[in-house]
């Protein structure tokens, strides 16, 4: 978790590139955190689409239950929290969020 944490992205060398990086605590316990690279971005604070692509993979191969929690955004100083439940439907993936930035746009 804490090699996770360190890390320093290298965005010129990751061009083009957007990275998804996810640490499972090494104690058995399902404490995950998760870090999203994107050179053009620079760190998303929390990523759904990335957190449901690690759910179907890693519960699917066992590496993770079928319900366990997310924390991202932590390098950043954000507490961002992710919740993974899967259910008869699929995986859901959901959270609390704040509203930064609200409109409208006519067209």
């Amino acid at each position: 978790m804490d090699t996770v944490r360190s890390l320093t992205p290298n965005y010129e060398a990751m061009a083009g590139l957007a990275v998804g990086v996810l640490g499972i605590d090494a104690t058995g316990s399902t404490d995950v955190e998760v870090r999203a690279f994107a050179p053009s971005i620079g760190e998303d604070p929390v990523t759904g689409s990335l957190n449901a692509a690690f759910a179907v993979w890693l519960t699917r191969e066992g590496y993770l239950p079928a319900n366990y929690t997310v924390r991202q955004g932590t390098a950043l100083g954000r507490q961002g929290e992710v919740s993974i439940t899967t259910d008869s439907q699929g995986i859901w993936v959901g959270g609390r969020s704040q509203t930064v930035v609200s409109g409208v746009i006519s067209l």
